[in-house]
């Protein structure tokens, strides 16, 4: 069954970039994901089945934070529930391509309910992703 055909709706996000370069290397090199259509002022991205779009813009959004678990979240943000291999694999691609983490990779709530790998990074325009996993999936709304 492709992305299409799936019964689980997908979302479209879209969020600005000052530098469409910049968005093309960063999602497409380094998350390695696949770009869809383009016009001059955005793109674009395939974010395993979720469409994403980066639109050129010179306004920018102000950073918010919150508190959790002795880390200042940053909102808003956006990411996907991976593996936990997956996530591994993707924070050594972070590491390996220099993308500096907000909160590097670690075990949140550790022990208790919705315990979950967790990072946050920038794109280049400072849009914040928080990219998880659980090792129990179940675990995704515990309380």
């Amino acid at each position: 069954m492709s992305t299409l055909d799936s019964p689980v709706p997908r979302f479209h996000l879209a969020i600005p970039v000052d530098d469409l370069p910049a968005a093309r290397r960063f999602y497409g090199e380094v998350l390695g994901l696949s770009q869809g259509r383009e016009a001059e002022t955005w793109v674009d991205w395939n974010l395993h089945g979720h469409q994403v779009v980066t639109h050129l813009t010179t306004s920018r959004n102000r950073e918010i934070r919150n508190p959790v678990d002795g880390h200042d979240v940053p909102v808003p943000h956006f990411g996907l529930i991976l593996a936990v291999d997956a996530f591994k694999a993707l924070a050594k691609r972070l590491r390996d391509e220099g993308v500096t983490f907000g909160i590097e990779p670690y075990v949140r709530f550790e022990g208790q309910a919705g315990e979950q790998w967790t990072m946050f990074f920038y794109d280049p325009a400072g849009n914040a992703l928080e990219f998880k996993a659980f090792a129990d999936d179940g675990q995704v709304f515990a309380r």
